[in-house]
């Protein structure tokens, strides 16, 4: 085996699962400015968006885990979106409408004129 390929500062680190903040302490090489303490000790912390604790596979609930508004942002363009196909369909029932009452008025003015 290649010799030094491991990391040698492996160290006691607290994960944090920010959906449910169930914390993790396990030894790792990742680097953190923000600390907690456990019992008494302070460790390094770092905080993860999901973990197994949150995992729809591992819990066996299906949620919507949505850091970023993913989805909010999404039911908000197809909200955007049928109101703007609704206004487009009513301009051209207007459009339509007034169209025929034109027609309709020059064909009873078509009439008119000839009965004189």
């Amino acid at each position: 085996m290649k010799k030094d390929l491991h990391p040698k500062n492996y160290r006691p680190v607290v994960f944090q699962d920010l959906n449910n903040n169930t914390t993790y302490l396990t030894r790792s090489t990742v680097a953190s400015d923000e600390r907690i303490t456990l019992d008494g000790i302070e460790y390094p912390l770092v905080k993860v968006h999901i973990s197994a604790s949150s995992h729809p596979f591992y819990t066996g609930e299906e949620r919507i885990v949505d850091i970023e508004g993913r989805v909010d942002r999404f039911k908000a363009q197809t909200a955007r979106a049928k109101a703007a196909r609704e206004a487009r369909m009513a301009a051209a029932q207007n459009q339509a409408k007034r169209a025929t009452a034109k027609a309709e008025k020059t064909e009873s003015k078509k009439l008119s004129d000839q009965n004189r």
